[in-house]
Parts: C-alpha cells; sequence; structure tokens
C-alpha cells in the first residue's frame, strides 16, 4: 500500500547550510527519508561524503542523534545500539547510513554478519557507485565500462549485485529505490522501519561529480536509470518478491528505453563503444531475468 499524504505529513529534518555539493543526491535522499522516519531516529553515519556534508561535531545539519564511525563498523554498532533500545524498552530501529564503498567492499563482512544475525536494524546504502568522499576511485558497485579515477580506462567488471546478495541472507525485507522517485523511497523506508528484524535498503544517488552531469539533472538521471531498466525498484518480503509499478515495464524487453538514453547524459561514459553498451544491455537482460524468474515463482528463493 502506498503512502497517504497523512502519512508523509513529517517536515524533513535536514538543516540548511550542509557543505554537499550542488546537486547531492544523498541530501535529496536523506531529506526524503526524514519524512518518512519523523523525529524518533538515530542514525550510524559510515565513514564517506555523510561524514563532512553534516558538518562539524557536536552538532549535525541531519538534525537526529548521529553517530559517525569507520567504514567496517556500522552495523555492528547499530546492533549494539538495538540491544540497548530494547532493553529500555524504547521503540526505536537504529539507522545505518552508508555508502556502496562502505557496503560493498570495506564493511561487508559487518553488513553480512548482522543481516544473518536478523539484528533489528535499518541499513541504508546510498549507492553513487564510487568512492566519491576520495576522489571517485572506482567501488565494487561501479558498473560496467564505468570511468573513474581508478579505472580511467572503463570498469571491466559488472557492479554487484547487492541486493540479491542480501536476499540471499533471508532478511526480512529488502528493497531498491531511486531519488528519482521519492514517493516509492519513503513507502519503502517506512515500511523497512516498521518489520521486526534487519531490513536493507538500496538508494541509487547518481552523484553529479563522479558520474559527470549538470548538477541540475540528479532526478532526471535518477528517473532515466529506471527507465532503462537499469536500476530495479523491488522489494523482497518474508520470502516473496514485489516489483515497483516504476519497473513493470522491464519486465517486457520491448517497453524499455534504450540504455544510451540513460548513458548519454554522464561524461563517464562520454565516447564508450558499442562493446561496452552491449555490455550493459546483457547485463540488463540477464538481471531483468532473474528477476522475472523469482516473481514468476519459476524460482525459490
Amino acid at each position: 500500500m502506498s503512502l497517504g499524504i497523512r502519512d508523509i505529513s513529517n517536515k524533513p529534518r535536514l538543516l540548511p547550510g550542509t557543505s554537499a555539493c550542488p546537486g547531492c543526491p544523498e541530501n535529496i535522499a536523506l531529506k526524503a527519508i526524514s519524512m518518512a522516519l519523523g523525529e524518533n531516529a538515530v542514525f550510524i553515519v559510515v565513514a564517506g561524503c555523510s561524514s563532512i556534508i553534516q558538518g562539524m561535531g557536536p552538532k549535525s545539519t541531519y538534525n537526529y542523534p548521529v553517530l559517525n564511525i569507520a567504514f567496517a563498523a556500522g552495523p555492528a554498532a547499530a546492533a549494539g545500539m538495538a540491544k540497548a533500545f530494547k532493553l529500555r524498552n524504547k521503540d526505536i530501529k537504529p539507522v545505518v547510513w552508508a555508502g556502496d564503498g562502505g557496503t560493498a567492499d570495506i564493511g561487508f563482512a559487518s553488513l553480512s554478519g548482522a543481516a544473518e544475525r536478523n539484528d533489528n536494524i535499518l541499513y541504508i546504502c546510498v549507492d553513487n557507485e564510487a568512492y566519491m568522499n576520495t576522489g571517485g576511485h572506482r567501488s565494487g558497485s561501479t558498473p560496467f565500462g564505468a570511468k573513474t579515477a581508478s579505472t580511467p580506462g572503463g570498469k571491466k567488471e559488472n557492479k554487484k549485485d547487492l541486493p540479491f546478495i542480501m536476499i540471499a541472507h533471508h532478511v526480512p525485507y529488502v528493497a531498491t529505490a531511486s531519488v528519482g522517485y521519492l514517493h516509492d523511497l519513503m513507502d519503502k523506508i517506512k515500511k523497512a522501519r516498521s518489520i521486526e528484524g534487519f531490513s536493507y535498503v538500496q538508494v541509487l544517488t547518481p552523484d553529479p561529480y563522479g558520474w559527470m552531469f549538470d548538477p541540475s539533472k540528479t532526478a532526471e538521471l535518477g528517473k532515466l536509470a529506471v527507465q532503462t531498466c537499469y536500476w530495479p525498484l523491488i522489494e523482497y518480503e518474508n520470502g516473496k518478491l514485489f516489483i515497483s509499478q516504476e519497473s513493470m515495464h522491464c519486465l517486457d524487453k520491448r517497453t524499455r528505453k534504450p540504455i544510451k538514453e540513460f548513458l548519454k547524459l554522464q561524461g563517464r561514459y562520454k565516447g564508450v563503444s558499442e562493446e561496452v553498451i552491449r555490455g550493459l544491455e546483457d547485463y540488463i537482460d540477464r538481471m531483468w531475468e532473474r528477476i522475472k524468474s523469482i516473481y514468476e515463482g519459476k524460482v525459490i528463493l
């Protein structure tokens, strides 16, 4: 069920005057997420752009209680915090806020452990597909063919399928979202918070700096990623997979927008070869065959 207007009447918590870059997708995401969460939340911020954006301590422009922590320690700290809240009968589900580098690479062992234990935390991965805070280097979530500071000739590997990796942990809730569709994002955050146990939400956050596009087009890139079916909007809840309405057209290859529509706005794909385009198209085809098989019940998770 989608959120009604009364459900999203919370005001955004993010305060003005952050040190974010123009068009920052993390601020867009946080504003929407805070409207879904309301006031009763605490954040564990894993090292990354958000560690800087929020400003100098002890105060924070995020306007929530914040624990800033090292790359690999976020889920473990949140798990301990969740147990402490439970002992004190406080109805608070800690929120881990981490980038794709801190999720797919450096912090993955801690993330996997929290998922396996089914700790009562909400883990949000803001996926800008590179280590943007340290110069835009490739991460495990950087897509095939993308040019970064450490892959000037284009990355040779596909991005990790993190949502499916988390689904393989058999946790209660996994979802994907995009800053191009904020209502869908808020809906999924509200649901993730309400479910007892481990919840994981991965939000595609197109980054003007690393992706090299006009900062006014952040939301547009977030939409095109979904419309070209590069980024699926899905939910996995208690063993069943659901596809958001915005992604239903992707089940039929004929109704997908060409991937070139998504790539042509990004400097990281400037002058891209037909080989790379075909590689990305193959990646999208395989991903949606997998989603379709699970969605139709042909594959049991």
